[in-house]
């Protein structure tokens, strides 16, 4: 089995359920570098790695030129992700990034192409896909035990105080690339498509409710054709108070499958109903936090050793890049579009 060095890019909010995952996975690979433009902001995470403290540093060039370095965890604000990302394939370090993939479809598909023609695995970060809720929930779609899936509703009702607006960019296009959709609904939107399939129209509407002041949207409602036939509706926002789970909810000919977060019931057409819990309950610990990071940096080095496939590769996070692009253009033309 490989001994894998790591680096990690940035040293935000979730550079510590990076840390904790890597620091479970001491035996099989070794955080060596944080980069963090300001080095001294991430000497907290020394503190929550086992294992030999890894160097901090402002200086890009030490993760370049480490041959020692197989891949690095990207985990920056999105508008600086294009020059980055080149960098780093230049050099041959495989990528695992954390969503979004950039801050458009666009700039999405320059980091896909940038990967793919350096020959480097990239992988983009959506730990839902791990949950074990979500395994059984395949399990269930692909025997075809429910029927053909006429009806979908996903949501995302969660809650972002002001003062997370108010660090400078956030919530920002220039920064952020949008508001809820991008950066926290993304998460719902990858996972209920990777059960049902792409959706081909939309008919949406996007808003800044009067409880935060951001550039962006916070709130945004859409009713979904999906390709397979299924009908289905979508909403998100941070203003929804107090902060709820995500749900998505498939509704078959011959039950409704209903996934909330950790949990999922299963509601057959005979009138029985099944509950499925996760092994693993988050009991808001770090530890508990990084579990289902930990499993996706897993699978990520098995992709690498013995050249899979990733569980989310770039081309199938553009499918959420062009979900949420049509919701905003559909907002601003009060048009259905098609995805």
């Amino acid at each position: 089995m490989t001994q894998f060095g790591v680096a990690l890019i940035g040293a935000g909010m979730i550079a510590k359920t990076h840390v904790s995952a890597l620091s479970a996975l001491h035996s099989r690979c070794r955080l060596k570098v944080i980069v963090s433009t300001r080095p001294e902001r991430a000497e907290y995470l020394l503190s929550i790695y086992q294992g030999t403290a890894p160097q901090l540093t402002n200086d890009l060039s030490i993760v370049l030129n480490d041959p020692d370095i197989h891949y690095v965890i990207v985990a920056t604000p999105p508008n600086i992700r294009i020059d980055l990302i080149d960098s780093l394939t230049k050099a041959g370090k495989h990528i695992l990034l954390e969503k979004p993939v950039a801050r458009t479809v666009d700039e999405s598909e320059q980091v896909v192409e940038i990967c793919k023609l350096a020959k480097v695995k990239l992988a983009i970060l959506f730990q839902h896909r791990m949950w074990d809720t979500t395994k059984v929930a395949n399990e269930l779609l692909s025997s075809g035990d429910l029927g053909n899936i006429g009806l979908v509703e996903i949501a995302a009702p969660l809650w972002r105080p002001q003062s997370y607006y108010n660090e400078l960019g956030r919530g920002t296009y220039e920064r952020d690339g949008g508001g809820v959709l991008i950066t926290q609904a993304i998460h719902t939107i990858d996972l209920a498509l990777s059960l049902t399939g792409p959706v081909s129209r939309v008919q949406a509407m996007a808003a800044t409710s009067s409880l935060h002041k951001m550039e962006s949207e916070d709130f945004a409602v859409a009713g979904l054709h999906f390709k397979s036939g299924a009908v289905g509706s979508f909403v998100a926002s941070t203003a929804t108070y107090p902060h709820g789970k995500e749900s998505i909810v498939l509704h078959g000919e011959h039950g409704s499958l209903r996934l909330l977060s950790h949990d999922m019931k299963v509601f057959w057409r005979d009138g029985t109903c099944k509950d499925y819990k996760s092994t693993i309950e988050p009991d808001g610990s770090l530890e508990s936090k990084s579990v289902f990071h930990k499993r996706m940096i897993e699978h990520f080095m098995d992709c690498i050793e013995h050249g899979g496939a990733p569980l989310v590769s770039g081309e199938d996070a553009l499918d959420s890049h062009r979900f949420i692009a049509a919701i905003e253009h559909s907002s601003r033309t009060g048009c259905a579009v098609d995805v």
